[in-house]
């Protein structure tokens, strides 16, 4: 196996170097790395590899990038030498990657480009993408019960609290000091909220408020609350016009991506059959 293959495999799949990994997580690096190697001989192979060059300042930039993940130069060089490299199949190494990926982008740029039709096609039929549903700045305070003595305790107790509540200030205070819920310290929030993430007995409350408004308490399976509606976020749907770029960049990295796949699969398959026939 490549000694440069190992390392960096071994740095993206585990964030160590291949000598400080176990039995389970060796075997693993071996099998994508074996995977690997194979790809890269089928792309180098191509006929298309003929026409990619790499320059020396993409590969002095890849090599500083490189020597950057390391506290010293002799770090660097401690690791190489643990895995039989040298500054020099360093450089070698890091080519062939780079021609690798110089060669992906090359068959990846020759895909034809999704059109403004074709942009305005998907967003037709997938409209739930383009959907912001209305969205809830909310706050509560829970008080939980056991049995029924202390629920009649807790809705009295919220009642009385409820009656103080002028503003987000003053709610926000008595979350801290009444409520049972872990956002007491962080004055009762929950957060921006859309529908479905709160308990079924409270979201009728919670999306029906105005903004500023203080429920009654509420039950749910956890016990009592009371909320508050800080803010209110209406729902809209994104225009053709104002998603069209995302559209075609997710288009284009599709289509670029599919045909990557499809050459390499191609590549695959040709030096595959090389090999039977000889």
């Amino acid at each position: 196996m490549p000694a440069y293959l190992e390392l960096k495999l071994s740095w993206e799949l585990f964030q160590r170097a291949p000598q400080a990994l176990n039995a389970e997580e060796r075997a693993k690096l071996d099998k994508i790395a074996r995977r690997q190697q194979q790809l890269e001989a089928a792309i180098l192979s191509s006929r298309e590899a003929e026409d990619v060059r790499v320059g020396d300042a993409e590969l002095h930039a890849r090599l500083d990038t490189l020597a950057a993940r390391y506290a010293s130069p002799e770090e660097l060089t401690t690791e190489l030498n643990a895995v039989g490299l040298n500054q020099a199949s360093l450089a070698e190494a890091v080519l062939r990657d780079l021609r690798v990926e110089a060669l992906l982008e090359h068959v990846a740029s020759k895909t034809e480009l999704a059109s403004d039709e074709d942009a305005e096609r998907y967003y037709r039929e997938h409209p739930q993408a383009f959907s912001r549903p209305e969205t809830r700045t909310m706050r509560h305070i829970l008080v939980t019960f056991n049995n029924s003595r202390e629920q009649v305790k807790a809705l009295a107790l919220l009642d009385k609290v409820r009656r103080t509540l002028v503003d987000e200030d003053s709610f926000a205070k008595a979350a801290l000091r009444y409520s049972h819920c872990p956002t007491a310290m962080q004055g009762g929030a929950l957060g921006t909220l859309k529908r479905g993430q709160l308990f079924p007995e409270l979201e009728p409350s919670a999306f029906g408020m105005d903004a500023g408004e203080v429920s009654d308490p509420i039950e749910s399976p956890i016990g009592l609350h009371i909320l508050r509606c800080d803010a209110i976020q209406s729902g809209e749907t994104v225009s053709f016009t104002q998603a069209r770029e995302k559209i075609l960049s997710h288009m284009n990295d599709k289509r670029r991506e599919a045909a990557q796949k499809a050459w390499i699969v191609c590549q695959l398959a040709r030096t595959s059959s090389a090999q039977t026939i000889g």
